[in-house]
């Protein structure tokens, strides 16, 4: 079983001029956003949404890889 559960995934052609995936899960009871560069699946930006507000996240090497994985897996 995963450590966390991805309840949306958006793939955009137009972000920055260059195509991206985010994905949005949920880990240890918080919401979490990634998006990752489509071309090569490198991280652009991760965030945590806490009271009512996004901060950027610090995630372990670990989950970003899992999901860099799934990631592949679906697109």
């Amino acid at each position: 079983m995963r450590p966390y559960e991805i309840k949306n995934m958006i793939i955009d052609d137009e972000f920055d001029g260059e195509e991206s995936v985010t994905a949005d899960f949920t880990h240890k009871y918080k919401d979490y956003s990634i998006t990752f560069k489509k071309e090569d699946l490198e991280v652009i930006n991760t965030w945590v949404f806490e009271d009512n507000s996004s901060l950027p996240a610090n995630l372990s090497g670990t989950i970003i890889e899992s999901i860099r994985e799934e990631i592949k897996k679906r697109i």
